[in-house]
């Protein structure tokens, strides 16, 4: 069994079953790729494991290969298709990934749609920790707040790996990938200084998102983010953080649906990881 997997394992037999039902839902939604390293040198194989939750909740997502839209590896040698690596639904991590090409690999994934059902109080809940307010206007207009909460969502997320010691601009790093919902760093986190600030912009549909919850997480202790910001009129925020250890940032988005007759609302769950560590040696 994975690490990871194991750990979450462990703490689920810790907690009463009752607090289980609260605890997990509201803790997964989080959702992002995590390499076994964030700097490797060119060539090195890299096991690559799709996550979802916090803390002691946090375990490998373990669905389908077949619901993987979209895996590629962006560069500056061009845009690879990497879902033929994929394996999620058996082994020990879900890909296995080599880099040739010096430099910041991008790692970009895209989920199909899931379906959830939710108690109104839980629903309401989720909706307002993080910033759902689209969904929250939507049912008070329509007088459904005391209703369940029935929603499809898909994951997006991106992962920044940094490969050999190159230092030639990464511009890939910077530009939008496409994604419906989409954390756009404004600057590579690996060229940060110490004390400055990593600018974001998040995009939904292309265009600037403003109001938007988003959260920095730690993943070396991630039971709460270690900080929650709002975009503003332009999509815009940014987060000063230590330039060591591993990085997630998170935001979620959704919109009312018509005609749908199994949900009323389409959320998207996006991430952005990275993390400052020394290469892992080649061989």
């Amino acid at each position: 069994m994975h690490p990871k997997t194991l750990l979450a394992v462990v703490a689920l037999l810790a907690v009463p079953a009752t607090m289980i039902m609260v605890a997990v839902p509201a803790r997964a939604h989080d959702f992002w790729i995590q390499p076994d390293h964030f700097a490797v040198a060119t060539g090195t194989p890299l096991p690559i494991t799709l996550l979802v939750g916090h803390g002691g909740f946090r375990q490998r997502w373990g669905v389908e290969t077949r619901r993987v839209l979209r895996f590629q590896d962006i560069s500056t040698a061009g845009v690879s298709d990497a879902r033929r690596f994929l394996h999620t639904d058996s082994g020990d991590d879900d890909a296995v990934l080599r880099f040739a090409a010096p430099g910041t690999h991008m790692l970009v994934i895209e989920t199909s749609h899931a379906k959830s059902t939710l108690p109104a109080i839980r629903f309401n809940d989720y909706l307002k920790v993080e910033g759902l307010t689209p969904a929250i206007t939507a049912r008070a207009q329509g007088r459904r707040s005391e209703s369940e909460g029935r929603e499809i969502y898909s994951r997006r997320a991106k992962t920044l790996i940094q490969v050999g010691a190159n230092k030639a601009p990464q511009p890939h790093v910077t530009r939008p990938t496409g994604l419906k919902l989409e954390i756009v760093p404004q600057k590579n986190p690996y060229d940060l200084r110490a004390g400055e600030a990593l600018p974001v912009q998040i995009l939904y549909e292309g265009r600037p998102l403003s109001g938007a919850t988003v959260k920095l997480n730690d993943l070396d202790s991630d039971a709460e983010p270690r900080a929650i910001q709002k975009t503003d009129g332009n999509g815009r925020t940014a987060f000063t953080l230590p330039l060591r250890g591993q990085w997630q940032l998170n935001v979620i988005w959704t919109k009312p649906l018509t005609g749908n007759p199994d949900a009323d609302f389409d959320t998207i769950f996006s991430s952005l990881s990275f993390g400052f560590d020394r290469p892992k040696p080649a061989g």
